[in-house]
């Protein structure tokens, strides 16, 4: 064996023994003659001492070089002793040493956590993995994806794989696709998510499986995408949303106990798309901050106050957001609220301040006390607090005062940074409208089964269907989504009809999945969850790259192997491929 113990290991139960280690010089100090070195591996750090007359060559030694240590444990001296480490109340006096491998000047020292660009971090990945805060993230990462299994497992889930060489069929982003050499002028598709894989499965009878799957989407990347990230799949069979739901409730209860040592409670609070949309702007919301919106439309029904009158009358609201205490904002930030409502969209944003004579704003003159008063008092704004109001079209003053609600909750600290808070959302819209290509689509994807009392409208308001669809939202972020699946193939038909579908096309696409659903398949359901995004939240990170061992780019580029890259002229023939501008290797 090359070593007897882990760097961090090493405890006082092992004072006065003789081990062996080995690992990456961390960092040096010396003092008074005597040289001190840091030695890292996976399991932590260790301090090495070596005196003054040793022989052995620590000299030589360099930041992230491998070495082999052997000598014997001992207690460090009063007043040294490191609380923060967990090896920090003993050392290493080194008796022999191994210089197993030599390392150039890493590109950024690898003992400190910060002040590394994110191209660098990328390009030197396995450098950047070294980090103890980076092998703690991916640490946790392994010990949420071994908690996964263990709890459905334990419920009787079957883990399945699905493949990932698959038939295109677009819906939502776009497909990865892969050429067939054996199939000249045929692609596969690499797959989106296992979604019609794991509904045939429940037509096979399986009942409860579960995927820790790979999934591929080509769409414009942001801190929480990535060209190919990991999700936890489920699906079950003879279930409605309220099974799903106790599922997925005991997996979170679980998942937090297992790995972060918490306790959360349920159940969860339900909500429907309308009223998250309605109290919060957003359909995801962080229900950590109290402020919520209200529609004070009525408040202005009889204004004079043109930019309001027009709004009205051409289908637009007006809503209002009390910020508590806000009212000792000075007029520099206002003038930034009223920029981020810009960002969004609006036009501006009107501040109500709550006085002890009543309603300040701009607008008093314009629209009248008697119309602000009614506004300050349907939102229950009291002295000293602050309406942010904002009158547009439904959907841009729902983004403008989302994002105002977020900013100010964080500004103001009013979200408790160390709570979760989970919520369902649900019964979402089955179609939006494409405005660009003048048909419905799918809000979540077209084997959503619609509420069984709105399947009246699906030919003549489709607008007014609703999905048997839901999301689970924690602190404001959309951490799974789900939905009860249509299992009988003449609604699964409809559908496609209604999303402008021919026959033709929907048995090109889909002709597997409605075959089979002919041969009795049951009632099904499922959700699937993002779990670099989990992992990321439970790390505290700002971005999924973080819990990703080797992450891309916005651009989806690999700096460290520079993926993706030409092919040569040979590969391309063996595929019947031929290269019309773009870069191609010799």
């Amino acid at each position: 064996m090359m070593r007897t113990h882990g760097c961090g290991e090493i405890s006082p139960k092992l004072l006065k023994k003789t081990i062996q280690v080995c690992g990456w010089v961390h960092r040096r100090r010396d003092h008074g003659g005597v040289s001190f070195f840091d030695v890292r591996d996976r399991s932590g750090i260790l301090q090495t001492v070596f005196s003054p007359e040793s022989k052995l060559p620590f000299d030589e030694l360099r930041p992230e070089f491998v070495v082999q240590m052997s000598g014997q444990v001992r207690e460090r001296p009063k007043g040294t002793k490191n609380p923060k480490l967990k090896t920090g109340a003993v050392e290493l006096d080194v008796k022999e040493l191994t210089i197993l491998n030599r390392s150039e000047t890493p590109p950024f020292e690898i003992s400190k956590e910060s002040d590394v660009t994110d191209e660098m971090r990328l390009q030197y990945r396995y450098l950047d993995l070294r980090r103890p805060g980076m092998q703690e993230k991916l640490s946790l990462r392994h010990q949420l994806i071994q908690a996964c299994r263990s709890f459905l497992n334990k419920q009787d889930f079957l883990e399945v794989d699905t493949p990932i060489l698959t038939r295109s069929t677009p819906e939502g982003a776009r497909d990865y696709l892969v050429p067939s050499r054996l199939n000249p002028g045929q692609f596969y598709a690499l797959p989106q998510s296992p979604q019609l894989f794991k509904q045939l499965l429940m037509v096979a009878g399986l009942e409860r499986y579960y995927q820790v799957a790979k999934c591929f989407r080509d769409e414009d990347l942001r801190s929480d995408r990535q060209p190919e990230f990991t999700q936890l799949d489920m699906e079950l069979s003879f279930v409605e949303e309220e099974d799903v739901f106790a599922v997925t409730e005991d997996l979170m209860v679980d998942l937090f106990k297992q790995v972060l040592g918490l306790k959360v409670k349920k159940p969860f609070p339900k909500i429907s798309y309308q009223e998250a949309m309605d109290r919060y702007g957003t359909d995801k919301p962080d229900l950590r901050n109290p402020m919520t919106l209200v529609n004070v439309s009525d408040c202005f029904a009889k204004t004079e106050f043109k930019r309001f009158e027009e709004i009205l009358s051409s289908g637009g609201i007006i809503k209002a957001l009390k910020v508590p205490g806000g009212g000792s904002l000075g007029r520099a930030q206002i003038d930034k609220i009223r920029d981020l409502s810009i960002q969004a969209g609006a036009k501006g944003v009107v501040d109500v301040r709550v006085t002890a004579k009543g309603p300040d704003s701009p607008v008093l003159k314009f629209v009248g006390a008697e119309a602000l008063g009614q506004v300050v008092g349907a939102v229950k704004a009291t002295e000293k607090d602050l309406v942010l109001l904002v009158a547009d079209q439904p959907a841009v003053v729902n983004a403008a005062l989302d994002l105002l609600r977020r900013s100010l909750g964080e500004q103001l600290k009013l979200v408790k940074k160390e709570a979760w808070q989970f919520v369902w959302v649900k019964d979402f819209p089955l179609f939006v409208y494409d405005e660009e290509t003048k048909r419905w689509a799918s809000e979540h994807h077209p084997f959503t089964s619609p509420v069984q009392e709105d399947i009246v409208h699906l030919k003549d308001n489709q607008a007014k269907v609703r999905a048997r669809a839901y999301d689970l939202v924690v602190n404001g972020v959309e951490l799974g989504s789900g939905s009860i699946r249509i299992h009988q193939t003449d609604l699964q038909e409809n559908i496609f009809q209604v999303l402008g579908m021919s026959t033709q096309e929907a048995k090109a696409r889909f002709g597997f999945l409605l075959e089979a659903l002919r041969f009795g398949a049951p009632p099904h359901a499922g959700i699937a969850f993002g779990l670099d995004r989990l992992a990321a939240l439970m790390c505290g990170s700002a971005t999924i790259r973080d819990v990703i061992p080797f992450p891309k780019t916005q651009k989806a580029v690999c700096l460290m192997t520079g993926a993706p890259s030409g092919v040569d002229a040979r590969q391309l023939k063996e595929l019947n491929l031929s290269i019309q501008g773009g870069k191609q290797n010799a």
